[in-house]
C-alpha cells in the first residue's frame, strides 16, 4: 500500500517485552516492520513493553537491542513503557471520569469460579462486572480497572493480509484494561503508544488477531484514529507445531554466537510467510540482500497460511553468504571464531590466505572454522584406528602406503596440489584410492573429515607434511 500524496507519514513499531532473548519470529516481525516504513520513506519505531516490572529484565532489553542492530535493522525512535506512567494515567483518568472504565473488585477465585460455571452451562467465558455502574476510586485499592463494554455490534477491520475479519463484541465482556493508575495492561498500553507515537500500521503475528477488537473498543472510546493492521502468519516448525528450540530454532544472538551471516539470518526470514513474485522464467528468487528486500517486498504477498522453519534451508542461505565474500570480508567475519589461533595467522598472512581460499567452499557456519583450521597450526593428535579405511585393512598395507607416499614427499621439489596429486596417481590407482588416499589424508590432518590430502599438503608445506607422515608411521612400529 503505497503512502498517497498529502497523507501522513508512515510509521511502523516494533515492541518486545524484555522478558526474554529475541527471538525469529519478533526479529521477523521488525524486519517487515522496518523494511514496509523504509520502502514509504516513513519511520520504524522501537518501544520497550516493559509495564511487566516482575518479569521484564535489563539484560533482555539489551539482548533486544543488540539483535536489531546486528541484524541492521536500524530504529529512528526509542521509547520504553515504564517511563510513560504520567501518560497511562492521564488517559486512565479521563475515562474514569467519563464513565468508560470502572474499579473491579472481583478476585482471581472469584474470576475462576465465574468461568468454571460458564463452562458448565457451555456459555462463553466473560465477566460482566457487577460493579460496572459504580464510580470513584477504590478504598482497599486491590481491585483492578476494566472498560465497560457496552458495545453491542460486530466490529469489524481490514487486515492487509487477511481481508476482512469481524468479531462478535458481545463475547469481550467488561475486559482488564489497567492493574492501577500507572500500571496499564497490554490492551491498553498499546491503543495509547501507538495514538502518541503516531502509528500508521500495525504489522505483527498472527497471535495478536484476538486483542485487536478490544484494541478498536478502546481507541472508539478515546476517539483516537484506526492504525491500519496486518497480522503475519505464524513460525511453525516442519511438524507444523509452533516453532520451538526442538525445530533447531535459537535467539537472533545464538545465531551470532554460531556463525550466521546477519544477512543470511534476514533472507531467511523475508522468506517466512512472503513469497516475492516470480522471474520471467516463472523461477521464485531465493537469494536478496537488504537493498532487494526493500524493492521487492510487499505485504500482498504475504501469505495467510502458516510459515515453516527449516533449518536446512537457513544452513543453505548461511553457506552462500559465505561463498559469495571477498577474501577481506570473510577473513574479517572470522575474528571472532580464530582468537586463539591469531598469533599464529598473523606470522604467515600467505598461508591464512590460502587456509581461506580452501575452507571458504566447505563452511555451513563461521564457527565451523576452528576444526577445519587447526590441522594447518596444530599437531594432529588421533587415536591410530582412524588411519583404517574400512574394517579388515592391514596395518602392514597402511604402512606401506605411508611410506611410499613420504619417499615422494621427501623427494619431490615441485609442491603443488596438482602435481603432487599427479605423483602419487598411479600408485592410488593401483593399491585403491580409498586404501591410499584415506590414511595420507588422515596423518596430515588428525580428523575423520577435512579436505583433501594434496590441498592440506600443499598449505602445509614440505618440511611440515613429511614430518607428520613419518609421526603416523610410527605409531604402528
Amino acid at each position: 500500500m503505497l503512502k498517497e500524496k498529502g497523507a501522513k507519514k508512515i510509521r511502523t513499531r516494533i515492541a518486545p517485552s524484555p522478558t526474554g532473548p529475541m527471538h525469529a519470529g519478533t526479529a521477523r516481525s521488525a524486519l517487515f516492520n522496518f523494511i514496509f516504513a523504509k520502502q514509504h520513506g516513513g519511520d520504524f519505531v522501537l518501544r520497550i513493553e516493559d509495564t511487566d516490572l516482575e518479569r521484564s529484565d535489563t539484560i533482555f532489553e539489551k539482548d533486544i537491542r543488540e539483535s536489531l542492530e546486528w541484524l541492521g535493522l536500524d530504529w529512528d525512535e526509542f521509547y520504553r513503557q515504564s517511563e510513560r506512567a504520567d501518560i497511562y494515567e492521564k488517559y486512565l483518568k479521563n475515562l474514569l471520569d467519563a464513565g468508560l472504565i470502572f474499579w473491579c473488585p472481583h478476585s482471581e477465585e472469584d474470576l475462576a469460579k465465574e468461568r468454571q460455571e460458564q463452562m458448565s452451562r457451555k456459555e462463553a467465558m466473560k465477566h460482566v462486572c457487577s460493579h460496572r455502574n459504580k464510580t470513584g476510586a477504590m478504598d482497599d485499592k486491590k481491585g483492578i480497572l476494566r472498560f465497560k463494554n457496552n458495545f453491542s455490534k460486530e466490529i469489524s477491520f481490514n487486515d492487509l493480509v487477511r481481508g476482512d475479519i469481524s468479531f462478535d463484541s458481545g463475547i469481550l465482556g467488561d475486559f482488564s484494561i489497567a492493574k492501577n493508575l500507572r500500571t496499564p495492561l497490554y490492551n491498553f498500553a498499546v491503543v495509547i503508544d501507538d495514538r502518541e507515537m503516531a502509528i500508521t500500521h500495525v504489522i505483527r503475528g498472527e497471535d495478536h488477531i484476538s486483542n485487536t477488537p478490544k484494541q478498536i473498543l478502546l481507541q472508539n472510546a478515546l476517539d483516537f484514529p484506526r492504525p491500519l493492521y496486518a497480522h503475519l502468519p505464524l513460525i511453525l516448525g516442519l511438524d507444523r507445531s509452533k516453532l520451538s528450540k526442538r525445530h533447531g530454532a535459537k535467539s537472533v544472538l545464538e545465531y551470532r554466537k554460531t556463525g550466521y551471516l546477519p544477512e543470511a539470518l534476514l533472507n531467511f526470514l523475508i522468506l517466512l510467510g512472503w513469497h516475492p513474485a516470480p522471474d520471467k522464467d516463472g523461477r521464485e528468487k531465493e537469494i536478496f540482500t537488504k537493498k532487494e528486500m526493500l524493492q521487492e517486498f510487499s505485504l500482498n504477498k504475504v501469505q495467510k497460511g502458516g510459515a515453516v522453519f527449516t533449518i536446512d534451508k537457513l544452513n543453505w542461505l548461511n553457506r552462500t553468504f559465505i561463498k559469495n565474500l571477498n577474501q577481506a570480508d570473510f577473513s574479517e567475519r572470522l575474528l571472532p571464531f580464530t582468537e586463539d589461533l591469531a598469533e599464529k595467522i598473523n606470522e604467515n598472512h600467505d598461508k591464512w590466505s590460502k587456509v581461506l581460499s580452501l575452507t571458504k567452499e566447505r563452511l555451513t557456519t563461521l564457527d565451523e572454522i576452528g576444526d577445519m583450521a587447526e590441522i594447518f597450526y596444530k599437531d594432529p593428535f588421533y587415536p591410530k584406528e582412524l588411519l583404517f579405511w574400512k574394517e579388515g585393512q592391514s596395518a602392514e598395507n597402511i604402512v606401506r602406503h605411508l611410506r611410499h607416499i613420504h619417499a615422494y614427499l621427501s623427494g619431490t621439489n615441485s609442491w603443488n596440489k596438482k602435481d603432487l596429486e599427479d605423483g602419487i596417481a598411479e600408485y592410488s590407482k593401483k593399491e585403491g584410492r580409498g586404501e591410499t588416499l584415506w590414511p595420507f589424508r588422515v596423518a596430515l590432518s588428525g580428523k575423520r573429515h577435512s579436505a583433501g590430502p594434496f590441498e592440506i599438503a600443499e598449505i602445509l608445506g614440505k618440511e611440515e607434511s613429511v614430518k607428520r607422515i613419518e609421526k603416523a608411521i610410527k605409531m604402528f612400529e
